[in-house]
Protein backbone atom coordinates (compact mmCIF):
# COMPACT_ATOMS: atom_id res chain seq x y z
CA UNK A 1 0.00 0.00 0.00
CA UNK A 2 1.60 3.15 -0.93
CA UNK A 3 1.93 5.85 2.13
CA UNK A 4 0.43 8.75 -0.10
CA UNK A 5 -1.19 9.10 -3.43
CA UNK A 6 -1.60 12.36 -5.23
CA UNK A 7 -4.18 12.52 -7.61
CA UNK A 8 -4.83 14.89 -10.31
CA UNK A 9 -4.68 17.89 -7.36
CA UNK A 10 -5.22 21.79 -8.47
CA UNK A 11 -4.82 24.58 -6.93
CA UNK A 12 -5.45 28.27 -7.21
CA UNK A 13 -5.14 31.18 -5.47
CA UNK A 14 -7.21 34.11 -7.27
CA UNK A 15 -5.46 33.70 -11.33
CA UNK A 16 -2.58 32.21 -10.18
CA UNK A 17 -2.65 28.31 -10.56
CA UNK A 18 0.15 27.25 -7.69
CA UNK A 19 -0.46 23.12 -8.29
CA UNK A 20 -1.51 21.49 -12.21
CA UNK A 21 -2.88 18.53 -12.22
CA UNK A 22 0.04 16.82 -9.97
CA UNK A 23 0.11 12.90 -9.68
CA UNK A 24 2.42 10.90 -7.95
CA UNK A 25 2.59 7.66 -5.43
CA UNK A 26 5.17 7.55 -2.14
CA UNK A 27 5.59 3.82 -0.91
CA UNK A 28 6.99 3.35 2.00
CA UNK A 29 10.73 2.70 2.55
CA UNK A 30 11.93 5.08 0.53
CA UNK A 31 12.81 8.78 0.67
CA UNK A 32 11.30 10.47 -2.14
CA UNK A 33 12.06 13.80 -3.36
CA UNK A 34 9.55 16.46 -3.87
CA UNK A 35 11.89 19.19 -6.19
CA UNK A 36 12.13 22.14 -7.69
CA UNK A 37 12.98 25.98 -7.81
CA UNK A 38 11.48 28.06 -5.71
CA UNK A 39 7.77 29.40 -6.12
CA UNK A 40 7.40 25.75 -8.06
CA UNK A 41 4.11 24.54 -5.82
CA UNK A 42 5.95 22.11 -3.44
CA UNK A 43 5.15 23.90 -0.15
CA UNK A 44 1.53 24.22 -1.63
CA UNK A 45 1.51 20.48 -2.77
CA UNK A 46 2.79 19.69 1.13
CA UNK A 47 0.56 21.63 2.80
CA UNK A 48 -2.22 19.92 0.38
CA UNK A 49 -0.46 16.76 1.80
CA UNK A 50 -1.04 17.69 5.26
CA UNK A 51 -4.71 19.13 5.04
CA UNK A 52 -3.86 22.44 6.08
CA UNK A 53 -4.79 23.90 2.60
CA UNK A 54 -7.47 22.07 0.85
CA UNK A 55 -7.05 21.35 -3.21
CA UNK A 56 -9.78 23.08 -5.64
CA UNK A 57 -10.09 19.67 -7.33
CA UNK A 58 -8.04 15.91 -7.09
CA UNK A 59 -7.63 13.78 -4.50
CA UNK A 60 -5.03 12.60 -1.48
CA UNK A 61 -4.96 9.12 0.15
CA UNK A 62 -3.10 9.41 3.22
CA UNK A 63 -1.81 5.73 4.64
CA UNK A 64 -4.72 4.12 2.91
CA UNK A 65 -7.57 6.53 2.71
CA UNK A 66 -8.67 10.13 3.93
CA UNK A 67 -6.42 12.45 6.20
CA UNK A 68 -7.52 12.53 10.14
CA UNK A 69 -6.68 13.01 13.42
CA UNK A 70 -5.33 10.03 14.20
CA UNK A 71 -2.75 10.46 11.20
CA UNK A 72 -1.56 13.60 11.84
CA UNK A 73 0.06 12.11 14.94
CA UNK A 74 1.68 9.09 12.22
CA UNK A 75 3.16 12.16 10.30
CA UNK A 76 6.01 14.28 11.09
CA UNK A 77 6.38 17.73 9.23
CA UNK A 78 9.69 20.03 9.25
CA UNK A 79 8.43 23.00 7.71
CA UNK A 80 11.19 25.46 5.72
CA UNK A 81 10.22 28.10 8.56
CA UNK A 82 11.43 27.61 12.11
CA UNK A 83 8.40 26.49 14.30
CA UNK A 84 10.07 26.45 17.87
CA UNK A 85 8.57 28.50 20.90
CA UNK A 86 11.38 31.05 21.00
CA UNK A 87 11.19 31.80 24.98
CA UNK A 88 11.09 28.88 26.21
CA UNK A 89 14.07 26.45 27.26
CA UNK A 90 15.08 24.08 24.75
CA UNK A 91 14.31 20.60 26.53
CA UNK A 92 10.41 21.61 27.57
CA UNK A 93 9.49 22.66 24.44
CA UNK A 94 10.30 19.75 22.64
CA UNK A 95 8.72 17.90 25.36
CA UNK A 96 5.36 19.91 24.95
CA UNK A 97 5.66 19.53 21.17
CA UNK A 98 6.19 15.48 21.76
CA UNK A 99 2.98 15.43 24.48
CA UNK A 100 1.28 17.25 21.43
CA UNK A 101 1.73 13.87 19.43
CA UNK A 102 0.28 11.99 22.22
CA UNK A 103 3.74 10.87 23.82
CA UNK A 104 3.99 10.11 27.55
CA UNK A 105 6.47 12.20 29.37
CA UNK A 106 8.50 9.31 30.84
CA UNK A 107 8.75 7.75 26.87
CA UNK A 108 9.14 11.63 25.33
CA UNK A 109 12.02 12.14 28.42
CA UNK A 110 14.22 9.16 27.01
CA UNK A 111 13.80 9.31 23.50
CA UNK A 112 14.34 13.13 24.04
CA UNK A 113 17.80 12.33 25.73
CA UNK A 114 18.81 9.91 23.25
CA UNK A 115 18.54 12.69 20.49
CA UNK A 116 20.39 15.54 22.90
CA UNK A 117 23.14 12.92 22.70
CA UNK A 118 23.25 12.27 18.91
CA UNK A 119 22.85 15.89 17.73
CA UNK A 120 24.96 17.02 20.50
CA UNK A 121 22.70 19.27 22.28
CA UNK A 122 23.12 17.80 25.95
CA UNK A 123 24.91 21.01 27.12
CA UNK A 124 22.15 23.50 25.29
CA UNK A 125 19.05 21.93 26.83
CA UNK A 126 18.89 24.41 29.59
CA UNK A 127 19.39 27.26 27.02
CA UNK A 128 15.94 29.46 25.29
CA UNK A 129 15.49 28.03 21.77
CA UNK A 130 16.19 31.87 20.78
CA UNK A 131 19.46 31.52 22.30
CA UNK A 132 20.78 28.82 19.85
CA UNK A 133 22.62 29.02 16.87
CA UNK A 134 20.41 28.49 13.47
CA UNK A 135 21.91 24.66 13.05
CA UNK A 136 20.89 23.86 16.42
CA UNK A 137 17.53 25.27 16.17
CA UNK A 138 17.33 23.16 12.78
CA UNK A 139 18.98 19.87 14.67
CA UNK A 140 15.50 20.69 17.27
CA UNK A 141 13.36 21.11 14.96
CA UNK A 142 14.50 17.50 13.50
CA UNK A 143 13.76 16.49 17.07
CA UNK A 144 10.40 17.31 17.27
CA UNK A 145 9.47 16.44 14.17
CA UNK A 146 10.73 12.64 14.82
CA UNK A 147 10.44 12.38 18.15
CA UNK A 148 7.05 10.47 17.68
CA UNK A 149 8.69 7.91 15.67
CA UNK A 150 6.23 9.40 12.43
CA UNK A 151 5.42 6.80 9.52
CA UNK A 152 5.67 9.41 7.31
CA UNK A 153 7.97 12.43 7.29
CA UNK A 154 7.82 15.18 5.59
CA UNK A 155 11.17 17.57 5.59
CA UNK A 156 11.07 20.69 3.80
CA UNK A 157 14.57 21.79 3.26
CA UNK A 158 15.89 19.81 6.03
CA UNK A 159 20.03 21.14 5.54
CA UNK A 160 19.26 24.50 6.16
CA UNK A 161 21.40 26.46 7.83
CA UNK A 162 23.62 23.08 9.05
CA UNK A 163 27.48 22.60 8.40
CA UNK A 164 28.36 19.68 6.53
CA UNK A 165 29.71 17.83 9.56
CA UNK A 166 25.52 18.16 10.67
CA UNK A 167 24.52 17.67 6.99
CA UNK A 168 26.11 14.33 7.31
CA UNK A 169 24.40 13.38 10.54
CA UNK A 170 21.00 14.27 9.16
CA UNK A 171 21.68 12.20 6.05
CA UNK A 172 22.49 9.23 7.87
CA UNK A 173 19.63 9.54 10.19
CA UNK A 174 17.26 9.80 7.53
CA UNK A 175 18.73 6.76 5.95
CA UNK A 176 17.99 5.13 9.29
CA UNK A 177 14.38 6.04 9.57
CA UNK A 178 14.10 4.93 5.68
CA UNK A 179 15.72 1.59 6.73
CA UNK A 180 13.28 0.96 9.27
CA UNK A 181 10.15 0.86 6.68
CA UNK A 182 9.36 4.70 7.40
CA UNK A 183 8.52 7.02 4.24
CA UNK A 184 11.10 10.26 3.74
CA UNK A 185 9.17 12.84 1.88
CA UNK A 186 12.67 15.04 1.17
CA UNK A 187 11.21 18.54 -0.64
CA UNK A 188 14.23 20.63 -1.66
CA UNK A 189 15.75 22.97 -4.46
CA UNK A 190 19.41 21.25 -3.90
CA UNK A 191 19.30 18.87 -6.76
CA UNK A 192 22.78 17.58 -5.52
CA UNK A 193 21.26 16.30 -2.11
CA UNK A 194 18.47 14.58 -3.98
CA UNK A 195 20.59 12.76 -6.58
CA UNK A 196 22.27 10.91 -3.20
CA UNK A 197 19.37 10.56 -0.95
CA UNK A 198 16.38 9.61 -3.32
CA UNK A 199 15.11 6.49 -4.50
CA UNK A 200 12.06 8.61 -6.25
CA UNK A 201 11.39 12.22 -7.17
CA UNK A 202 8.97 14.41 -8.62
CA UNK A 203 9.64 16.75 -10.58
CA UNK A 204 7.41 20.26 -10.60
CA UNK A 205 8.06 23.08 -12.21
CA UNK A 206 4.71 26.31 -12.30
CA UNK A 207 2.98 23.59 -10.31
CA UNK A 208 2.96 21.44 -12.98
CA UNK A 209 5.08 17.60 -13.02
CA UNK A 210 7.59 17.29 -15.33
CA UNK A 211 9.32 14.42 -14.21
CA UNK A 212 8.70 11.82 -12.32
CA UNK A 213 10.28 7.81 -11.53
CA UNK A 214 13.37 6.49 -10.13
CA UNK A 215 15.92 8.55 -9.95
CA UNK A 216 19.30 6.68 -11.69
CA UNK A 217 16.41 5.73 -14.50
CA UNK A 218 15.49 9.26 -14.96
CA UNK A 219 19.67 10.50 -14.89
CA UNK A 220 20.14 7.33 -18.11
CA UNK A 221 17.13 8.40 -19.98
CA UNK A 222 19.16 11.94 -20.21
CA UNK A 223 22.68 10.73 -21.22
CA UNK A 224 23.89 11.68 -24.36
CA UNK A 225 26.59 9.81 -26.64
CA UNK A 226 29.34 10.59 -24.38
CA UNK A 227 31.72 7.39 -22.86
CA UNK A 228 33.93 7.99 -19.76
CA UNK A 229 37.30 6.64 -20.90
CA UNK A 230 40.34 6.08 -18.02
CA UNK A 231 43.34 4.63 -18.77
CA UNK A 232 46.99 4.04 -17.73
CA UNK A 233 48.11 4.55 -21.36
CA UNK A 234 48.32 6.77 -23.82
CA UNK A 235 44.86 6.83 -25.95
CA UNK A 236 45.35 8.10 -29.36
CA UNK A 237 44.27 11.06 -30.30
CA UNK A 238 41.72 9.25 -33.06
CA UNK A 239 39.45 6.53 -32.13
CA UNK A 240 37.17 4.76 -34.69
CA UNK A 241 33.85 5.34 -33.94
CA UNK A 242 34.31 8.37 -31.29
CA UNK A 243 33.92 11.67 -32.95
CA UNK A 244 35.07 14.31 -30.48
CA UNK A 245 37.77 13.65 -27.35
CA UNK A 246 38.37 15.75 -24.26
CA UNK A 247 40.30 15.34 -21.47
CA UNK A 248 37.97 15.60 -17.83
CA UNK A 249 39.02 15.30 -14.20
CA UNK A 250 41.78 13.09 -15.25
CA UNK A 251 39.91 11.17 -17.49
CA UNK A 252 38.73 11.31 -21.20
CA UNK A 253 35.18 12.12 -22.30
CA UNK A 254 34.47 10.73 -25.89
CA UNK A 255 31.39 11.62 -27.37
CA UNK A 256 29.98 8.14 -29.95
CA UNK A 257 29.16 8.91 -33.56
CA UNK A 258 25.74 8.11 -33.73
CA UNK A 259 26.18 4.61 -35.36
CA UNK A 260 28.48 3.23 -32.74
CA UNK A 261 27.11 1.78 -29.69
CA UNK A 262 29.29 1.86 -26.56
CA UNK A 263 29.33 -2.13 -26.90
CA UNK A 264 31.36 -1.63 -29.92
CA UNK A 265 33.96 0.97 -28.79
CA UNK A 266 34.59 -1.42 -25.93
CA UNK A 267 35.14 -4.27 -28.44
CA UNK A 268 37.42 -1.43 -30.38
CA UNK A 269 39.35 -0.53 -27.37
CA UNK A 270 40.21 -3.82 -26.68
CA UNK A 271 41.21 -5.01 -30.09
CA UNK A 272 43.36 -1.35 -30.28
CA UNK A 273 45.03 -3.85 -26.80
CA UNK A 274 44.58 -0.63 -24.43
CA UNK A 275 44.08 -0.90 -21.02
CA UNK A 276 40.85 0.64 -19.58
CA UNK A 277 40.50 1.38 -15.67
CA UNK A 278 37.17 2.90 -16.10
CA UNK A 279 34.64 2.83 -19.03
CA UNK A 280 31.31 4.05 -18.34
CA UNK A 281 28.20 6.07 -20.24
CA UNK A 282 28.49 9.98 -19.28
CA UNK A 283 25.67 9.98 -16.84
CA UNK A 284 24.00 13.69 -16.31
CA UNK A 285 24.10 15.31 -12.68
CA UNK A 286 20.11 15.78 -11.35
CA UNK A 287 21.21 19.19 -11.70
CA UNK A 288 21.98 18.87 -15.24
CA UNK A 289 18.57 17.19 -16.02
CA UNK A 290 16.69 20.08 -14.04
CA UNK A 291 18.55 22.44 -15.90
CA UNK A 292 17.81 21.15 -19.31
CA UNK A 293 14.03 20.22 -18.28
CA UNK A 294 12.71 23.34 -16.49
CA UNK A 295 14.76 25.32 -19.42
CA UNK A 296 12.98 23.58 -22.12
CA UNK A 297 9.63 23.83 -20.55
CA UNK A 298 9.92 27.58 -20.33
CA UNK A 299 11.37 28.20 -23.41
Amino acid sequence: MASIIVDQIVKKFGEQTAVNQASFEVQPGTIFGLLGPNGAGKTTLIRIILDIFKADSGSVEILGGAMDDAKKNRIGYLPEERGLYQDIQLENCLLYLASLKGLKKNDAQKRLNEYFEFFELTAHRRKKVKELSKGMQQKAQLIATLIHQPDIIIIDEPFSALDPVNTQMVKDLLHEERNKGRTVVMCTHQMHQAETMCNQIVLINQGSVLLNGDVHEIRRSFSGRDIILGSPDVLPDQIPGVVNIKKENGNLRCTLDDNVTSQELLQTLVGMNIQLDRFEVAVPSLDDVFIKVVKGKTE
